[in-house]
């Protein structure tokens, strides 16, 4: 299946996890978190397959027995974005999209949205999403990072920092004056398309001053001038870190359910 597909979705997961051990195999749902996140991917019409790219058997394992297709890769990885460029060499697709493994609520408009926008835009290397912030989103939140756009939707910067600043924001504006900017604040959501030629170039280079600076790797991208295009939508998709979380995540499941 790998080898017809043009856009191919992969979700790295890996079995350890400093915060949450073997989160991926989390089953308090019936169902391991990794294989939630492979029916949401399913379920986007602009992939053409799906593959779980895994570091380990049980993770290979768990997703076959649900029916899913999944992919040993080496253990050695430092990112998920590595593991993608080894499926990238095996697969032959032009597209690839990275799904974070431990996002089981992750929203196939969303990915549609991030693959339509790179297929649709020839002089971008990358696409990704931002979403406006919300009443209860902290701008000064170091890991809620934003980013800030061209007019033609590239991405001009990413940071940790609140950017961009609103110097003449007054203090009448509420909670959340970052929303009523005149350039209002967008938080970048973890899910990018690559080219797959791209991919692979990305992954020889060594870390940069900015990425190392913020710790954020998409900014190796902009410092090699390089194009990253943004496609902006609401979304309250989040990543699942630790125990708390996940049980939260398992409290919704339950509620759409009606559990």
């Amino acid at each position: 299946m790998l080898a017809h597909a043009r856009v191919l979705g992969v979700i790295p997961a890996r079995l350890a996890s400093s915060r949450f051990p073997e989160k991926a195999l989390a089953t308090a749902t019936g169902k391991p978190m990794v294989v939630h996140v492979l029916e949401a991917a399913l379920r986007a019409k602009s992939l053409d397959a799906v593959v779980v790219a895994a570091d380990h058997s049980r993770i290979i394992d768990a997703v076959r027995a649900h029916g899913g297709e999944a992919i040993r890769t080496r253990e050695d990885h430092p990112n998920g974005t590595s593991r993608l460029a080894e499926v990238a060499a095996q697969s032959g697709a032009e597209i690839l999209v990275n799904i974070q493994g431990d996002e089981p609520e992750i929203e196939p408009d969303a990915i549609d949205a991030v693959t339509t926008l790179l297929l649709s835009t020839p002089w971008a290397d990358v696409a990704t999403l931002a979403s406006p912030f919300g009443p209860n989103d902290d701008p000064h939140d170091p890991n809620l990072v934003k980013v800030v756009l061209a007019q033609d939707g590239r991405a001009l910067y990413f940071s940790r920092a609140p950017i961009p600043c609103w110097r003449d924001a007054s203090s009448d504006l509420g909670a959340n004056p970052a929303a009523k900017a005149p350039a209002p604040m967008l938080r970048h959501v973890g899910l990018y398309a690559y080219r797959a030629a791209f991919l692979q170039e990305f992954t020889r280079w060594p870390s940069s001053p900015l990425e190392t600076t913020e710790s954020l790797e998409q900014l190796r991208v902009l410092e090699h001038g390089r194009a990253i295009v943004v496609a902006v939508r609401a979304t309250s998709t989040q990543g699942i870190d630790t125990p708390d979380q996940y049980e939260a995540f398992v409290r919704r499941y339950a509620a759409r359910r009606g559990c």
